[in-house]
């Protein structure tokens, strides 16, 4: 009976060996997949980039995970969550395979010299916080798709050559609290419900074939903008308000000097009528 149950306790912890072993041969794969995948997309983007100053030169796609190279930050799980790119003086064209980074909260391009279309592929980065490809040389239109990353709290795209019409589906993104769509070619009306109702003309400036609410341009078939209301310079100072104050000023101070003053006289009376009268006689 005891080899019995030695042989039992002996097949359970067998079992339970083989099967953390299995465990590691599914997961560690997959995480290395993932890692791959990730290490992969990036490593298309520095393929179409000049790098003149070698800031890509870490960027080598035969280690395990990205999570070496410079100017990339993962979480612990070693999965890409930042790229920070800007002022880089990299040229060329974005990939679609920036859309696999699944966890990427922060993509920062800006101050470069990128060209070509923004990859319709971003609107897959749905934990997307920042987005900033600002002060490049972008053409083409505003993807649609970016309307779904609605996580997204910044969105920079001032300063390229983006034209067509600003995507509705923009207004969706609740969390958005900067926007600068300014210095492009964008034309049409620009949305004014949802998160675009927070936006002032400043996130719309310099694009002169824009139109509508956010802009100095009524849209074609549209009223006419209210005029704004004359401005009325405020009022000077009442002169007979100071007058009135110097006169308080003056009654208050004579009421707080009259008890000095009146003392005297209290005093010189008292003293009269309590000194003993004296009576002269004439001799007669």
């Amino acid at each position: 009976m005891v080899h019995l149950a030695r042989g039992v306790s002996l097949m359970d912890r067998e079992a339970t060996a083989a099967w953390f072993l299995w465990l590691i041969l599914v997961f560690h794969p997959l995480a290395r997949v993932l890692a791959n995948t990730e290490g992969d997309a990036l490593h298309n983007l520095r393929t179409s980039l000049t790098d003149p100053n070698d800031v890509l030169q870490s960027w080598d796609p035969t280690l395990v995970n990205p999570c070496t190279w410079f100017h990339v930050t993962c979480n612990n799980d070693n999965s890409v969550i930042r790229v920070d790119l800007g002022n880089a003086q990299l040229s060329g064209t974005l990939v679609p395979q920036l859309g696999l980074l699944k966890n990427l909260q922060y993509l920062e391009l800006y101050s470069n010299n990128i060209s070509g279309i923004i990859p319709s592929d971003l609107g897959n980065l749905t934990n997307l916080v920042s987005l900033d490809l600002y002060l490049n040389n972008f053409t083409g239109q505003i993807p649609d798709t970016l309307g779904r990353l609605t996580n997204l709290r910044f969105l920079r795209l001032n300063n390229n050559s983006l034209s067509g019409q600003i995507p509705v589906s923009l207004t969706n993104i609740s969390a958005l609290q900067v926007l600068d769509l300014s210095n492009n070619n964008l034309s049409g009306g620009v949305p004014s419900n949802g998160s675009f109702s927070l936006f002032t003309p400043i996130s719309f400036a310099n694009n002169p074939l824009l139109c509508g609410p956010g802009t100095t341009t009524p849209c074609p078939g549209a009223p006419p903008f209210s005029p704004p209301p004359p401005f009325v310079p405020p009022s000077p100072p009442s002169s007979q308000g100071s007058s009135t104050s110097s006169t308080g000023a003056i009654a208050g101070g004579l009421l707080l000097e009259l008890p000095y003053c009146a003392a005297p006289a209290i005093g010189f009376a008292w003293w009269r009528r309590r000194k003993p009268q004296e009576y002269f006689f004439c001799p007669c």
